[in-house]
């Protein structure tokens, strides 16, 4: 049975643990301190930012995180889905699909507008999970460091 529920403070080894997986997957380092900030924001319901995980036969497999925000397009919230990650012993078994429609039906039940994501373009997995919900678009992103 699959559970998907908001990122609690007793998630955090789990969490922790996927996100490093999640960095490795992308070939990045995320600084401890930066990692520890996103933590706190995902348990802050003042923050813009959103977790949600995904339980598997009693064990974390998986979470998303997703951040809402206006736009001058909508009169209601974009969800914006930055990070999504299934650990990797775990794909196949649908907890990817599951995130994903967690958000569509909150989205859905909140009166947001729409949700989007990106991700690499060699990334073929998880595209072909992504495609079940709409193709791709025809935007370009562009993207300058600070």
């Amino acid at each position: 049975m699959t559970i998907i529920r908001d990122i609690c403070e007793t998630d955090a080894e789990d969490w922790r643990r996927l996100w490093a997986g999640y960095n490795d997957f992308y070939e990045t380092t995320v600084p401890a301190d930066v990692t520890e900030h996103t933590f706190r924001r995902l348990l802050d319901p003042a923050s813009a930012l959103m977790g949600r995980i995904a339980e598997a036969d009693d064990r974390n497999g998986g979470f998303s995180i997703s951040m809402l925000h206006e736009s001058t397009w909508t009169k209601t919230p974009i969800c914006y889905l930055e990070d999504l990650f299934v650990d990797p012993a775990l794909r196949g078994g649908g907890l990817g699909l599951a995130l994903i429609q967690d958000l569509i039906d909150l989205g859905r039940a909140r009166g947001w507008s729409r949700i989007y994501w990106h991700t690499r373009t060699d990334n073929a997995r998880a595209r072909r999970l992504y495609d079940k919900f709409m193709p791709a678009d025809d935007f370009v992103r562009y993207r300058l460091t600070l």
